[in-house]
């Protein structure tokens, strides 16, 4: 397993563990002009709940990989939250915002693959 599909793997982690919803990993390597490799997607309840999948997140990937974000953006609403890998962004949404914009479907042509809940 190499360094990306690892980091993936424990973002994964960090969002199940706060039974965050939804998850959906957006592989771009094939989109020319892309800012990233990947998107993982995922969504929360509320503002509580995306501020602890967040934190969740950071403790997940930090445990294993040591690898800080370089930068996290919209904790302040916790809206939308973005959160900076390089080659994975990770997008926390509310379920309204992430509704709104969409944006599995502003990157359909990027394969799409779906993570299943934990209950």
């Amino acid at each position: 397993m190499n360094e990306t599909q690892l980091l993936i793997k424990r973002v994964t982690e960090g969002i199940q563990e706060k039974k965050g919803k939804n998850i959906t990993v957006v592989d771009l390597t094939d989109i020319g002009d892309r800012i990233c490799n990947y998107f993982i997607i995922c969504h929360g309840n509320s503002s509580n709940q995306v501020g602890a999948i967040v934190d969740s997140i950071k403790e997940c990937v930090r445990k294993d990989t040591h690898i800080k974000p370089f930068a996290i953006d919209g904790l302040k609403n916790a809206e939308w939250v973005a959160m900076d890998y390089a080659d994975i962004l990770v997008h926390v949404f509310q379920a309204n915002a992430r509704s709104f914009y969409n944006l599995e479907y502003l990157w359909a042509d990027a394969k799409l693959t779906t993570i299943p809940d934990i209950e």
